[in-house]
């Protein structure tokens, strides 16, 4: 659909298509409907980028909680949304060795301990061993330094995302 669609479509429809760019967030897209017409796909990806980034710090960490842990137990099981599925299987964290299934495991673990929230990387962005290197140093930054880091991850996803539902044509302006 192009960006004028978008900005015809009903409420409901429009959290319907878009209200998972932000992963098991729908209300931030139900939030930025009211701002339409959006003029382009870049001023709607601004416009849930200026939402997130008004968000206090408790709301931003929310946003992170809603993401899964990478190939972990969402993955395995089956639950994962979609979109994270196709995500993280294209980068082959669905066929990860049993070693690297621990691994990773262990290191999530530990990321949620020391932050209060999982790990987040745009995975369609990096490749395996990028993701798990990531998640280990990562690790060792302060809780400001992560949080807006995951916080920029999620917009990474969330532009994506957006790209696989929205044409972007330059010649379709209002």
């Amino acid at each position: 659909m192009d960006i004028s669609r978008v900005n015809t479509l009903s409420y409901e429809d429009f959290v319907n298509n878009l209200g998972n760019v932000v992963e098991k967030c729908p209300i931030i897209t139900a939030a930025v409907w009211s701002r339409r017409p959006f003029e382009s796909l870049a001023a709607l990806e601004a416009a849930i980028n200026d939402f997130i980034d008004a968000l206090p710090e408790s709301g931003k960490e929310g946003i992170l909680r809603c993401h899964p842990d990478l190939a972990g137990r969402d993955l395995q099981s089956g639950t994962l949304t979609r979109e994270s599925r196709e995500e993280q299987a294209r980068v082959g964290l669905d066929t990860l060795t049993s070693v690297e299934v621990s691994r990773m495991a262990r290191l999530n673990e530990e990321y949620k301990k020391r932050f209060g929230f999982p790990f987040v990387i745009c995975a369609r962005m990096n490749d395996k061993e990028t993701i798990l290197r990531q998640l280990s140093e990562r690790l060792g930054n302060g809780l400001e330094v992560e949080r807006a880091r995951g916080v920029e991850e999620v917009k990474k996803i969330c532009r994506l995302r957006l790209q696989g539902l929205v044409r972007n044509d330059a010649n379709n302006k209002l």
